[in-house]
């Protein structure tokens, strides 16, 4: 059976394997899932993320998740975009996170990028999650 939402599956590996306090979560990978793994540890949210290539075709992408004083560095990650109904929005309507205190994850013409690399860059597209 195929999975529908691989993005969803990442994030929520994430949040389980930060309530267990793993110290990384390893997944199926993809380019998708890398660039959004890549975003989070530019941004500080997790420690690392590494995509290896495995025989037969498959990768793996294992990412560092991160804690601070025993608690996860990540308190909230959500979905906003779904196959079932997805989320576009403008370059004025881009999300804003909680005073500036989380990034909204955004797909667009010019790659996966946060809710204020968008606006720099004047550029709208489809909103993927929200990390907090």
């Amino acid at each position: 059976m195929s999975m529908q939402d691989t993005v969803a599956d990442m994030l929520t590996r994430v949040r389980n394997a930060q309530m267990a306090k793993k110290p990384s979560v390893a997944m199926p990978g993809s380019k998708l899932k890398k660039a959004i793994a890549d975003l989070l540890v530019a941004e500080g949210y997790v420690s690392e993320a590494n995509l290896e290539a495995q025989d037969g075709g498959k990768s793996t992408l294992t990412i560092g998740l991160k804690y601070y004083e025993g608690k996860p560095v990540i308190e909230l990650v959500k979905r906003v975009s779904r196959p079932g109904l997805r989320q576009y929005a403008g370059k004025s309507d881009l999300p804003r996170v909680k005073q500036g205190l989380g990034i909204a994850i955004v797909s667009t013409n010019q790659g996966i990028m946060t809710d204020r690399a968008a606006r720099v860059a004047g550029v709208g597209g489809e909103v993927i999650a929200i990390v907090a």
